[in-house]
């Protein structure tokens, strides 16, 4: 007491000076730093300073702080008071005189702080009364929550920071109290959660973890969405900290039970958080409350806690939750998943790939509990996986693979068989292919015949050409080789149907390729040595396929690009099915069908012919239809008909034609059957429009000239020369070379015949119009003129020369007539 008075005695004088009514500003400052210098520069007991402090000095220090004009008498006060709390033995008597002098300088519109350093150390300050009075303030709890909602939103950072440690505070000291007044700080909080300071917002989701679990658990409903807005901030912190706040509430909230279902989606959503510490501290939290509420329902968990075994085929890598916490997300399921699949297709793209993963992670607890939620689940799945944001669609197709693994088949593979029947998506197709690549093979394995028989429907693989539906039919396909590998066998042709689909996509020879690939694999896992023996075990069956409605197709039928793939890509083994080939061919090639349909045919016709041994006639098998492929085919394609596709259509036969004479496929028999039927419409030929069907016409003149030339007769030979005459005009090189070979083999007909007197005439005029190309501007012309000017002198050398004689002062250059002259005396000499 001797010590308190001796203190106050020398405090007295400068309290009169800070006191007095005309004291002017720097006699307060001087009594402020006289206060000072006795008071909080001395080494005093906590005894004696809260005597002087709570008996001389805390009325006039509160009214210098609510009222001093000065900055520096207010900064000086609020130091002396911040002393006088710290180190005083009864803080709690100066909360009625604090309190009200902080609620007057911190709220308007009583009055206002000016100064942003003086806010933030009246916030302090109550802060410290807070931490040092405790329960205490209960009578005072209005003012303070007063001022905290008013500095909440003060615009100074530092100050927000410090009003939520205040309402940490507040809320920690009078619990009993606190969750009366607790809802009237959320506005204020929720007002400041999306500071642009970082810093700010993770000091305001932790007070608004406090102020809640300290005060009115009603308040979880006002402040959700803006939590689970704050699990998207890109400061890992601030996710952290919701994390945390989250994790609290779950362990401690009074009334968790009934938040659970709100509350678990948000800490689940941490799982997949990019930063290790944020999903470490997630699953932390998360085994405590699954240990938790397990310890709390130990009775209605006994049997499940007995007899829980880890399904066999649980997912590779990943580790199965507790059942605690497998038990609170099947229990919660049916509440979380509508909002959830609402947020998928949500129009914002981190809300649906931040769905899409605790999509994932609920299924993975669920388990078996799925199966009651399939339809919304499905329907959800169809949509999200058409989403453009790729990581969206990854994370769904991860969440239908889990559907396989824990639903049964029967049940989702017959609602997704539903969907099939309605119209197939690609979406749906991606959703079965990860339902059968998460499914174990021996569940799949009885269901393996309906999978194949819809897969190979014609409303399935043939509804669309569009790649990237085909493309995930491919998948799916791939899927079933991979998880059911040898049981495939008993689908085998169903799936070869598919793939054959799948290659006949036009304009996508990446997903041909991997077509090829699967077909492949498919052969692979039924050990044949290589997809060669697939299509020779179902090549019969494969052709009836395709051909159950050929009587009426037309350029537009997926048929006919089937029927390319399986003839093209069968190889050797087309060879053995010509029965009911060649009876495709027969029935769509006849003229009264679409010109554009068979043009497609006939494109396929020419490739295979082009090999014949290869393909057609592998097995040696092909010359036994060749009368039906001419007389019943060929022929009456080349017969002319007005149009563009007529034209292109006798242009593909010639071509044929040709095809099969190159590569030895027509035996000179044959040829000399066929030749008197198809001479008029070859030499038509040769005055086609299109180049190939003049090239391909003077070709095959010329092999049937060479084949058959004794057969033919003056007046056939003498309507052919004029037309091959007629291409040494051509505008092609290539034609006019291959008119000059023709007329070659028409001087070796007559050369062998005895014809020779009878046409000396035509002979003559075939002299001078050849020695006439002769000139040629190509010199590749030339000369193969010159070739068939030296086979055809032999007929009649003198008649020869004389028209060279004729013609020789004429030609640009007298080279070729003199290799010409020379040529005819050199086949003299020997003679004489």
């Amino acid at each position: 007491m001797a010590a308190a008075a001796e203190v106050a005695q020398a405090l007295s004088r400068a309290l009169s000076s800070l006191q007095g009514p005309d004291c002017g500003r720097a006699a307060r400052l001087r009594a402020l730093e006289t206060i000072r210098a006795e008071v909080q520069e001395r080494p005093l007991p906590a005894a004696v300073v809260q005597e002087v402090f709570g008996a001389q000095l805390v009325r006039p220090l509160a009214r210098c702080l609510a009222g001093d004009a000065a900055e520096r008498c207010r900064e000086l006060a609020l130091q002396l008071l911040r002393h006088g709390l710290s180190h005083g033995d009864r803080p709690e008597e100066a909360l009625p005189v604090l309190l009200p002098a902080l609620a007057q300088r911190l709220c308007p519109p009583q009055g206002f702080e000016p100064c942003e350093e003086l806010r933030l150390g009246l916030l302090q300050l109550l802060g410290l009364l807070l931490q040092r009075c405790g329960a205490a303030v209960a009578p005072y709890l209005s003012d303070v929550i007063r001022i905290l909602q008013a500095t909440l939103l003060d615009h100074y950072a530092e100050v927000r920071r410090e009003s939520c440690r205040c309402a940490v505070a507040c809320a920690q000291a009078v619990p009993e109290h606190f969750h009366m007044q607790s809802e009237s700080l959320i506005n204020p909080l929720m007002q400041t959660v999306s500071h642009q300071h970082y810093r700010v917002r993770v000091d305001v989701i932790q007070a608004t973890g406090a102020v809640i679990q300290f005060g009115n658990g009603k308040s979880v409903d006002d402040v959700l969405s803006h939590l689970a807005q704050r699990l998207f901030d890109e400061i890992p912190k601030v996710r952290q900290a919701v994390t945390t706040v989250i994790g609290e509430w779950l362990l401690h909230l009074r009334d968790r039970y009934s938040y659970f279902h709100k509350l678990i989606p948000l800490l689940l959503g941490s799982f997949t958080d990019e930063i290790p510490e944020n999903m470490t501290l997630a699953w932390t939290y998360w085994e405590k409350i699954g240990l938790q509420w397990e310890k709390e329902n130990e009775e209605d968990l006994k049997d499940k806690m007995d007899f829980s075994v880890s399904p066999s085929h649980y997912p590779k890598g990943v580790t199965r939750p507790g059942l605690g916490c497998r038990e609170l997300v099947s229990r919660n399921l049916s509440k979380i998943l509508p909002g959830l699949c609402h947020d998928i297709t949500d129009w914002v793209e981190n809300t649906r790939i931040k769905a899409s993963q605790l999509l994932y992670t609920l299924l993975l607890h669920a388990e078996d509990h799925i199966t009651q939620h399939m339809d919304l689940l499905l329907r959800t799945l169809y949509q999200a996986c058409l989403d453009e944001e790729s990581e969206v669609v990854r994370n769904c197709v991860k969440a239908a693979e889990l559907i396989g693994t824990f639903v049964n088949p029967k049940v989702s593979l017959k609602l997704i068989t539903s969907a099939f029947e309605k119209t197939p998506k690609p979406s749906c197709i991606m959703v079965l292919t990860a339902v059968i690549r998460g499914s174990p093979k021996e569940i799949l394995q009885p269901h393996l015949t309906d999978l194949g028989n819809m897969l190979s429907q014609a409303g399935v693989c043939q509804r669309s050409e569009e790649v990237f539906y085909m493309e995930q039919l491919l998948y799916c396909v791939e899927a079933l080789i991979e998880v059911c590998q040898e049981d495939c066998k008993e689908i085998c042709l169903q799936l070869l149907k598919v793939l054959v689909t799948v290659m006949a996509t036009p304009d996508s020879q990446h997903l041909k390729e991997k077509a090829e690939e699967t077909v492949c694999s498919l052969a692979e896992v039924q050990q044949l040595d290589s997809f060669l023996c697939l299509y020779k075990q179902h090549i019969i069956q494969l052709l009836e396929w395709v051909s159950v409605s050929h009587d009426s197709w037309t350029c537009y039928s997926p048929e006919i690009l089937q029927l390319d793939v399986i003839a093209n890509h069968s190889g050797p083994v087309i060879g053995e099915a010509l029965d009911d080939f060649i009876l495709i061919l027969k029935t769509c090639l006849q003229p009264n069908k679409d010109p554009q349909m068979r043009l497609k045919l006939f494109t396929v016709l020419s490739q295979l012919l082009q090999k014949a041994n290869e393909t057609v006639n592998s097995q040696g098998l092909f010359p036994s239809y060749l009368e039906i492929v001419i007389k019943d085919i060929l022929a009456p394609n080349l017969q002319w008909h007005a149009g563009r596709t007529a034209a292109a259509i006798r242009t593909t036969a010639v071509s044929c034609l040709w095809a099969l004479i190159h590569c030895e496929t027509l035996s000179p028999e044959e040829t000399l059957k066929v030749k008197d039927v198809l001479m008029p419409e070859i030499i038509a030929a040769m005055d086609e429009d299109s180049k190939i069907s003049r090239l391909m016409g003077c070709c095959i003149v010329g092999v049937f000239l060479k084949v058959c030339g004794r057969q033919f007769d003056e007046d056939q030979l003498t309507k052919i020369y004029p037309e091959v005459l007629k291409r040494l005009d051509d505008a092609s090189r290539d034609v006019r070379l291959a008119a000059a070979r023709t007329l070659t083999n028409w001087f070796n007909c007559v050369k062998d015949s005895d014809m020779k007197s009878v046409m000396k005439s035509n002979i003559e005029i075939l002299y001078q119009e050849l020695l006439i190309h002769l000139d040629d501007q190509d010199q590749d012309t030339q000369n193969a003129v010159l070739n068939a000017l030296k086979e055809g002198s032999i007929l009649y050398p003198e008649l020869l020369v004389r028209e060279i004689e004729v013609i020789i002062h004429k030609h640009r250059t007298p080279v070729y007539c003199n290799q010409l002259l020379h040529h005819i005396q050199s086949a003299k000499e020997p003679l004489l």
